[in-house]
């Protein structure tokens, strides 16, 4: 059966025997069991006004934390890395947080600090993670046309029906593919499987990009922090492992309240396209062939592509985003 844990302290303990039997922890729960093991009381270090930094990142993590919530000294604190407990054998992917129910979350460590008055407070953590010796595109939210178009009416932003099936052309959708129509076939030299961002039909494309200009913000808190129904653990911040380090004492990360981050995405830039090419793959472009990538702030938009789910809707955050905004 599953286990479920009656309160935190049951959940932890759950959690340490997961991270004791797998010797590949996540980047997550290596910083969740780490946090756990901290001496209390814990005094906060200033660590400035900057975003990205070298070090420990569960000490910058709850540094970062707890600067921005005006908080000096940790009396106690707990950190649970829900990914260990909703996806492990023991858990059959649903485990008890704190009371709640926890299946799919946005958050990867939830975590309450308890300050020397005895206020709690309890914030979500999304984390990302690069191992490669330069930056590369970070998977902010997968998902489909249609599952994206019904999020945002879910979220009292209107998209019509024809602005779906464009996206739905965009993604390469059954029945929404070149491959459909002969006359979509006729004279093609590029991809048979799907319409790219300039083809798309011309109305669900101008609907599209205006809705990402007027609601930027909001698009982007929904794929930061709003993106499963009835998340019990919506993010309040971003930790991101920027690329390979050298020791665990020696990780680059970037640390952003989602506030923050989706102010800075915005001012970095609007609604815009970015020019490219396809040259691997089934269909490589023929020579001087070019495609429109969309994009607004830090998030690009794209069709997923993958053996398993070619016709998946994926928004990635852009490589190195943290050295470019500002």
């Amino acid at each position: 059966m599953a286990l479920t844990p009656d309160d935190s302290k049951h959940a932890l303990q759950i959690q340490a025997g997961i991270l004791g039997r797998n010797a590949g922890h996540k980047f997550e729960d290596t910083i969740a069991a780490e946090i756990n093991e901290f001496v209390f009381p814990l005094s906060i270090s200033n660590i400035g006004s900057q975003n990205v930094f070298s070090g420990d990142p569960a000490a910058l993590l709850m540094n970062y934390i707890c600067q921005n919530r005006g908080i000096k000294t940790i009396k106690r604190a707990t950190a649970i890395a829900t990914g260990a407990l909703a996806t492990s054998e023991e858990g059959k992917k649903w485990l008890n947080v704190h009371g709640v129910a926890v299946s799919r979350c946005k958050s990867d460590i939830v975590i309450t600090i308890t300050d020397m008055n005895e206020n709690s407070y309890t914030v979500g953590v999304s984390t990302k993670q690069c191992n490669n010796k330069t930056p590369t595109n970070a998977q902010l939210y997968f998902t489909t046309a249609h599952g994206f178009s019904n999020l945002l009416r879910t979220n009292h932003i209107n998209v019509s029906e024809r602005a779906e099936i464009a996206l739905r052309q965009f993604c390469g959708d059954l029945g929404f593919q070149p491959l459909d129509s002969q006359v979509s076939l006729k004279g093609r030299v590029i991809d048979i499987r799907r319409f790219f961002w300039e083809e798309i039909c011309e109305e669900g494309r101008n609907e599209w990009e205006k809705l990402f200009t007027t609601f930027q913000d909001e698009i982007s808190r929904l794929l930061f922090q709003k993106a499963y129904l009835n998340d019990p653990f919506v993010p309040d911040f971003l930790l991101h492992k920027t690329k390979q380090s050298l020791s665990w004492k020696e990780t680059e990360v970037a640390i952003y309240s989602i506030d923050e981050i989706i102010a800075k995405s915005r001012a970095y830039q609007g609604f815009a396209t970015k020019e490219y090419s396809v040259h691997k793959g089934s269909y490589p472009d023929p020579t001087g062939i070019a495609h429109r990538a969309p994009r607004f702030g830090i998030i690009q938009m794209q069709r997923g592509g993958q053996k398993q789910h070619p016709d998946q809707l994926q928004f990635n955050l852009e490589a190195g985003y943290f050295y470019k905004i500002k």
